[in-house]
């Protein structure tokens, strides 16, 4: 059995690329259960944000990769070529090492940001529903969640308030000086779009209006920070009174086109307009970029802004990247216990068959009137004896060959002393 991490992220591909390969979270569990068709590839998990795709599977033999690359770029109707470049693949120890700095965020755009371990927490959980999980992927993601609690516990890679949704607010404010004048249109009730409402009303912006394709969910955010929910549909009705447009669904589709943002500036009468699109793929058509008066940022051109108090964090990062050397050798210490398990099971089953066996030949000997104390006696002897043999052959023969280390490991592995 082998352990493979496969995908791309925000190093390794321009967003062009990864919303070509994001998943679609009501998709997931037929995805998973496609993924899994194949025998050898028993257990999988699929993690789609907008900085990474990434597969973690458990499969039978490691010329298996070929057949997670195969099925990748068929299900996203890509040649294998045009992908390539932008994936990779981590084995075994370099998987479990790959989802634990993932899920520390020591892999994230944003060093340390929090809202990845959610995501990983997601994929868990859509690939247990989809029946996909088996018992190594099970145990490496509470090994994962567990780990990465750590690491936010006992070190300050959290310490500093940075994130994407950070970003795009703290770049807001250096466009827009008076915020409290000003309005924000935040595209989307997850938890980026969450997260930058709060740091926007933290920041004193005057009025905010939340879009979502359900209404009471965006009701129920607006409500809690004072701000007026609408349905996707109704956006154009608004769209030219924000000066702030920040989006992050998971729509397939485009949400605003330059048809649409171009009737709001005629309406705001070329007063400019701050666009910053987060989502994979992306919420704003790129073209709208090239109209006058919009300036239209995407998540890899937030880059440079939140490179900004990430001091500690990296200080931080290395204290987290020792602890992951550790919980590393930990967990692929409990895998490999898990390729001997199968001779532990075998021992014990033929150890459970001749104790019935002896067990069975004493009572039917004593419903024949034996005497219960010789009986007794003559259990424990011939249990005794046939538990013994195959090892003891075993043993004579090392000795007959002189096959020293056989008979040293013999002698750890009964618990015997010279003496005993």
């Amino acid at each position: 059995m082998r352990l493979l991490a496969f995908g791309i992220n925000h190093k390794t591909a321009p967003v062009a690329i990864r919303e070509r390969v994001a998943f679609a979270p009501e998709r997931l569990p037929e995805a998973l259960r496609d993924l899994t068709t194949p025998p050898s590839v028993r257990e999988a998990a699929i993690l789609s944000t907008c900085n990474r795709t990434e597969l973690y599977c458990c499969v039978d033999k490691p010329d298996d990769s070929q057949l997670i690359e195969h099925w990748f770029s068929r299900y996203h109707r890509l040649e294998r070529d045009a992908i390539r470049p932008y994936v990779y693949l981590h084995p075994d120890q370099a998987a479990v090492r790959h989802l634990l700095r993932v899920a520390s965020g020591l892999d994230s755009l944003v060093l340390g940001e929090p809202q990845i371990l959610g995501q990983v927490k997601s994929a868990y959980r859509t690939a247990a529903e989809a029946g996909t999980l088996g018992t190594v992927l099970n145990k490496l993601c509470q090994h994962t969640f567990n780990v990465a609690k750590r690491i936010r516990t006992d070190t300050a890679i959290g310490a500093s308030p940075v994130s994407v949704a950070f970003a795009a607010v703290n770049l807001a404010r250096q466009i827009f000086s008076n915020f409290e004048k000003h309005t924000a249109l935040l595209i989307g009730a997850g938890e980026t779009v969450e997260l930058a409402a709060r740091h926007l009303k933290e920041n004193g912006i005057g009025r905010m209006i939340i879009a979502n394709r359900t209404v009471e969910r965006a009701q129920k955010l607006a409500e809690e920070l004072g701000a007026y929910a609408i349905a996707l549909a109704d956006i154009p009705d608004h769209l030219a009174e924000a000066d702030i447009v920040i989006s992050s669904t998971a729509s397939p589709l485009p949400i605003l086109g330059k048809g649409s943002v171009e009737r709001a500036i005629r309406i705001r009468k070329r007063r400019p307009v701050l666009m910053v699109d987060i989502a994979v793929p992306r919420d704003i058509e790129p073209e709208v970029g090239e109209l006058a008066d919009i300036y239209l940022y995407t998540v890899d051109d937030l880059q440079g802004i939140i490179e900004e108090g990430l001091k500690s964090r990296r200080e931080a990062a290395a204290q987290a990247e020792e602890i992951i050397d550790m919980q590393v050798h930990d967990f692929m210490g409990w895998v490999q216990a898990q390729k001997n398990i199968d001779i532990l099971r075998r021992y014990r089953e033929r150890n459970d068959r001749i104790r019935q066996q002896e067990v069975e030949t004493a009572l039917r000997q004593l419903e024949n009137g034996a005497d219960p104390r010789q009986l007794l006696q003559k259990l424990a002897h011939g249990l005794t004896n046939k538990l013994a043999h195959t090892p003891t052959v075993r043993l004579r023969e090392a000795s007959r060959n002189d096959q020293q280390e056989l008979l040293r490991a013999a002698q750890e592995l009964f618990g015997l002393k010279n003496n005993d």
